[in-house]
């Protein structure tokens, strides 16, 4: 609309232009080497207009023959171009659907056809990686990371290529490198976080978290419980040597993350040693109302070094109140109880947990009652232990599949951080026929608990993974994983404190089963403590 009323205004313009020209004639005098041209102005006119059409006809013609060649060049490049974005295009398909030959087909043609371009390399190194190449990839990477524009790129490939192979050492150097070229990258940040939690540097840990929340990299709620996570790893190495260090980080850490379990216990054995039993007290009850753990009860419990059992079984009673009564306060006020020869009262604090399949604890601790009031030879005692070997486990700290009976900052498989969770294992819902020597070992593993019927975690298999925390005594829980081991001495292995071992649970057995006869039930209950 608007082009077509500017064309009407310039047309009318010229006609304007031409009737004036036309209502005032004149004369045009040319001299030129003796000659003289005399004509008139419309004539002039329109001679200057056809002379500049025919210069500027000229013009083009003699501007294109001298530009002849590099329009041939230029053109041949685009099209070298075009197909070299073509075969690119067509790798990349191919790559995404798996097929290595014409992944390296198309491109070797886009390296060919576009040289040293990015995408070219980017598809030459995911091609070798399909077709298992790992040299020709890292190469290819390798090539990206010389250049500056793809050099962050080229990391992230050289980065993946040496945690293929097991170059712990490589990868880290690959992501802190990344990270300094751009702080903003997401994988570079998680390596060198996991890197430093690997190390034991939690300062440095801290300083990646922080860099992160304030790139906006992690929420800020993450940020605070990975921090609480990283002071307590720190609390927790220093609390035997450096007692004050790790009293004030614990305390940090309480305040970053009130209902993080084990900050709340470090800060509170730590304050109850320097005599500060109501703040150990007020931070342990915060934690326990939040998340009631058997941690934090024995804490609480043993706040006053040298306390009677009566006192004991108040603050049991104390936390059975503020969780309105938790499975794990009745457990402690159950265990309390006995302890304090109340077996009333230790009864009616397990009944709630007994009348829907009670746990390995709830089992042995009513055994334990049993056992007391009427002999460790008795009926009760020896139903309740029989059914304590096929109960379902109680919660341990489990990540990534691993469980452990300590927890631990990171997980001792991916090394993500805070990757403990204090949960049950999952039941096995079927196994193995009688006649498969793995379902008998694992008819034969079964979990053990230390006097105070606390779980630990079950006897490792031959491929056991690596320790969650490191620095407990081995002696007692090598000595609690004798039994086992025993019994298949080729594939169990002793289990040291604190190490993380795969959720192995016992394949249950039907009670007419003729093989779980009094005695076997008995003796592989005593396996539990």
């Amino acid at each position: 609309m608007w082009r077509a009323l500017a064309f009407l205004a310039l047309l009318a313009l010229a006609a304007f232009g031409a009737v004036w020209i036309a209502d005032r004639p004149g004369t045009v005098t040319i001299v030129w080497n003796g000659y003289e041209v005399a004509t008139s102005l419309a004539i002039a006119l329109v001679g200057v207009l056809v002379a500049a059409l025919v210069i500027g006809f000229i013009w083009a013609i003699v501007r294109g023959v001298i530009g002849l060649p590099g329009s041939i060049v230029r053109g041949s490049r685009e099209r070298r171009r075009a197909k070299g974005f073509t075969a690119l295009s067509r790798g990349m398909v191919a790559v995404g659907s798996g097929d290595p030959l014409a992944a390296r087909r198309h491109a070797g043609d886009a390296e060919r056809l576009l040289g040293a371009e990015p995408l070219a390399l980017l598809l030459k190194a995911q091609a070798a990686q399909i077709s298992g190449d790992r040299e020709a990839a890292e190469q290819a990477f390798q090539r990206m990371a010389n250049d500056p524009e793809t050099r962050v790129l080229g990391l992230r490939g050289l980065f993946v290529e040496a945690r293929r192979r097991e170059d712990e050492t490589a990868a880290r150097a690959y992501a802190t490198e990344a990270a300094r070229l751009a702080p903003s990258v997401t994988w570079a940040n998680e390596a060198v976080l996991e890197a430093q939690c690997a190390d034991g540097d939690w300062a440095g840990a801290q300083e990646t978290v922080e860099r992160r929340a304030s790139l906006g990299l992690i929420e800020k709620g993450s940020a605070r419980r990975q921090r609480a996570v990283l002071l307590t790893a720190s609390a927790q190495t220093r609390e035997a040597g450096e007692p004050e260090i790790a009293t004030e980080r614990a305390l940090r850490a309480v305040k970053l993350a009130p209902d993080l379990v084990p900050a709340a216990a470090i800060a509170g054995r730590l304050l109850a040693r320097t005599g500060d039993l109501r703040k150990a007290a007020k931070i342990v009850e915060a934690a326990w109302k939040a998340n009631p753990h058997p941690d934090l009860a024995k804490v609480y419990l043993n706040l006053r070094t040298g306390d009677s059992v009566r006192d004991r079984l108040a603050r049991a009673e104390t936390l059975a109140k503020l969780s309105s009564w938790h499975p794990e306060a009745r457990l402690a006020l159950a265990q309390t109880a006995y302890e304090a020869r109340e077996f009333g009262q230790a009864r009616e604090a397990l009944q709630p947990l007994l009348n829907d399949r009670p746990t390995v604890r709830a089992c042995l601790t009513m055994a334990r009652i049993e056992e007391a009031e009427h002999g460790a030879g008795s009926g009760r005692a020896r139903e309740w232990l029989a059914r304590a070997a096929h109960a379902p486990r109680d919660p341990l700290w489990i990540a990534d599949g691993i469980a452990s009976e300590t927890w631990a900052p990171v997980s001792p498989v991916s090394g993500r951080l805070d990757a403990f969770e204090w949960k049950a294992p999952t039941e096995l819902l079927a196994g193995p026929g009688r006649g498969d020597p793995a379902g008998e070992f694992r008819e034969d593993v079964t979990g053990d608990l230390d006097d105070r019927g606390e779980s630990r975690p079950a006897a490792p298999l031959a491929t056991a993974a690596p320790a969650a925390t490191t620095g407990a005594s081995a002696a007692p829980a090598a000595e609690a994983a004798k039994p086992a081991a025993a019994a298949r001495p080729e594939t169990a292995a002793p289990l040291a404190a604190g190490t993380a071992t795969p959720v192995v649970l016992p394949l249950p057995r039907t009670p007419d089963d003729p093989a779980a006869g009094p005695e076997e039930a008995e003796a592989k209950a005593r396996r539990f403590g």
